[in-house]
């Protein structure tokens, strides 16, 4: 028999306010990110008490049973972060249709299940921050949290000093504008010049595409921060967990969002 399907209206009386959308809670178990999670449930892998969802436009609270493939979503682990140093030739996904070596296939022993926050193309590398927490990812990511980015860029072609000096205003490359970019000569000489970079968008292949427009060839890409988190000295293909109280301190912002979330009891019986 083909399961009920749990349509956001259906289901969703009288939950007050403590309702939350189904996506967050799966994304902060630690089972995928939250757009993971709305791909899932389009793909009926996901039900709530016993009934199929179809959309993700629907809230559960703390009686609410909640089952991924048949499993009862497992009860959020505290939010952990690592720092991964992100080696050239891997892109950042879990499965590549074209077969490539990805950044999951690749990382040590030992870490859990994580998510990336944002990405780094298969030509960078550097800092990448990787998360049991689907919603400490978003949190990252979100451009309205304004999270600075840091590059040393090494480039071929003539850099012209006052050009760079004006990215601090903005441009718009092929139709797309990208927000206040610092960046300055750092070192180098003739064709070959590393410029520091910030950024605070991180758009697709920003960097690239900003140098690009500018008459400049990257020839190699590191990003070395992401907010208030370093790279360091971390070898590549290491990862390094961030303790749980600089976490905390680092990002008063998430936690104190994330204590006024509700607790949702996942392992209740029906």
């Amino acid at each position: 028999m083909k399961p009920m399907s749990a349509r956001g209206h259906h289901l969703n009386l009288n939950r007050g306010k403590e309702g939350e959308r189904i996506a967050k809670v799966i994304a902060r178990a630690g089972l995928c990110s939250r757009r993971d999670a709305e791909r899932w449930i389009a793909d009926g892998r996901v039900s709530v008490n016993g009934k199929m969802l179809d959309t993700p436009a629907f809230t559960v609270g703390p009686a609410d049973r909640i089952m991924v493939d048949g499993r009862t979503l497992p009860a959020p682990e505290a939010p952990r972060l690592f720092l991964y140093h992100k080696p050239v030739g891997l892109v950042t996904t879990v499965r590549d249709e074209k077969g490539r070596p990805t950044v999951f296939a690749h990382l040590p022993p030992g870490l859990p299940r994580v998510v990336s926050v944002g990405r780094l193309d298969l030509t960078s590398e550097g800092l990448l921050l990787l998360t049991n927490d689907g919603g400490l990812a978003r949190y990252l990511e979100l451009p309205a949290n304004a999270l600075k980015r840091c590059y040393r860029v090494r480039v071929h072609g003539a850099v012209n000093a006052a050009r760079l000096a004006r990215l601090a205003q903005g441009i718009t490359v092929e139709g797309v504008r990208y927000g206040p970019v610092e960046a300055r000569i750092e070192g180098g000489s003739g064709a070959n010049v590393w410029i520091g970079v910030r950024l605070k968008d991180g758009k697709n292949r920003e960097v690239r595409k900003v140098m690009a427009h500018l008459g400049l060839q990257v020839t190699r890409l590191i990003r070395t921060a992401y907010g208030p988190f370093q790279l360091g000295y971390l070898p590549p293909g290491s990862a390094m967990e961030v303790p749980p109280n600089d976490l905390k301190d680092k990002l008063p912002g998430y936690f104190a969002q994330r204590s006024r979330l509700p607790s949702v009891n996942r392992n209740r019986q029906h």
